[in-house]
């Protein structure tokens, strides 16, 4: 029985929006219980509605990140569509925009102006490389933010830089952006302000290069690109299997490489072998190592090399496909998809990470359709039927 409300009950959200980073942030504070809504250009909305037909005719960058919202189609650039954004967001609790650099600021709908007329309101501005700076002005799509942070020279093989499979510069983003609304809300709670948010891609995916970016700043040569190997660690990469699988496998210390030499490769002298028994050794000879392992592993089934060394106690995981994460048991015996409802019908999602036993289900609501909620959002700030159908003739709302 569900003791606790969602964490966002009661709380609005208006976001300016586009692309991945803020839809994702504001999905998720929508899977927290928030009302979020969404403004869209009346002429195509989001551009990434566009971005493929995936889901059965409706984008997949789309459908994973805009769930539970209400779309409302208003043209900016016209006064009056202006006006009304501005009525909404004055009745908002949080307040997130993604524009072009500059954007907000010239429509006065930027988080610091914003707040000083409403300092109860938590204003996100999400932007590229930040407010200033002699990148501010640059257009920073995911992949080359993930090229000016590094992050793609140490991806791929030795021969082949490669970005992120993921949008990985926008999730990260848009994860700050999230957990930047959830501080200054907890800060509004203790003090009535709430007050600006900034956040930047490059800032964001900068923060994520870690250990590389240490490695490299306090004189360490940067981990070189090794594939799916690990860069100071051995063995500790995909082998292919009998059955043309592939298995990932993770030895840590040398205590796991004794039980992987005797258990999985039957070939306990290598536990003792000065080429093998340690680590570094390991690494400095890679090669070998990689070969004795491999020639184990190309000998079993998949599911036969992973039991083995699940029995060894040796870390490891199938290479999976995307198709395969689909139907992977661990999700399926956790009862982890939904069907949301959407333009096309139910389409199947994850339930968000975060759980709450203790509250009822994320609400995972609607993927709506290009300014479905226009009428009804306008009725709420009051605007007659008739002066909605004129603006709609007039195209500045859809």
């Amino acid at each position: 029985m569900s003791t606790q409300p969602l964490p966002l009950d009661g709380i609005t959200v208006v976001s300016v929006e586009q692309a991945v980073a803020a839809p994702f942030a504001t999905r998720q504070l929508a899977d927290l219980g928030a009302r979020v809504v969404k403004i869209e250009r009346p002429d195509g909305g989001d551009f990434a509605r566009g971005y493929d037909t995936a889901a059965r005719g409706l984008a997949s960058h789309f459908v994973w990140c805009n769930r539970g919202k209400e779309s409302v189609a208003v043209d900016l650039k016209d006064p009056r569509g202006l006006a009304l954004v501005r009525r909404l967001v004055d009745g908002a609790d949080v307040f997130v925009q993604n524009l072009a650099h500059g954007a907000a600021a010239r429509l006065g709908l930027d988080a610091a102006a914003l707040c000083a007329a409403r300092p109860e309101l938590v204003a996100v501005d999400i932007s590229g490389y930040g407010p200033d700076g002699p990148y501010a002005h640059r257009r920073a799509y995911d992949m080359l933010v993930q090229c000016e942070t590094g992050l793609v020279s140490v991806t791929g093989t030795p021969g082949q830089p490669v970005k992120s499979g993921i949008p990985a510069a926008d999730i990260a983003a848009g994860m700050y952006a999230y957990s930047g609304v959830l501080a200054a809300l907890v800060r509004r709670g203790r003090t009535g302000l709430g007050g600006p948010v900034e956040v930047s891609l490059f800032d964001a995916l900068a923060e994520w290069m870690g250990h590389p970016l240490h490695h490299g700043a306090h004189g360490g040569t940067p981990p070189a690109r090794t594939g799916l190997a690990h860069a100071v660690i051995a063995p500790y990469d995909a082998y292919p299997t009998a059955d043309g699988g592939l298995v990932l496998l993770s030895v840590q210390n040398d205590r796991e490489w004794r039980r992987l030499a005797e258990r999985v490769l039957e070939r306990p002298e290598l536990a003792d072998d000065p080429a093998f028994a340690t680590n570094a050794a390991r690494v400095a000879g890679r090669a070998a190592t990689d070969a004795a392992v491999g020639a184990a592993l190309a000998a079993l089934p998949a599911a036969e090399a992973v039991d083995r060394l699940d029995a060894a106690g040796i870390a490891c995981a199938r290479l999976n496909s995307v198709t395969e994460l689909v139907r992977h048991p661990q999700l399926a015996a956790r009862d982890r998809w939904r069907p949301v409802d959407s333009p096309v019908g139910p389409l199947p999602s994850l339930l968000p990470p975060v759980v709450f036993p203790d509250g009822p289900e994320a609400p995972m609501g609607r993927v709506p359709a290009l300014g479905e909620s226009t009428d009804a959002v306008l009725a709420e700030l009051g605007v007659p039927a008739a002066e909605v159908e004129e603006l709609r003739a007039a195209g500045v709302v859809a």
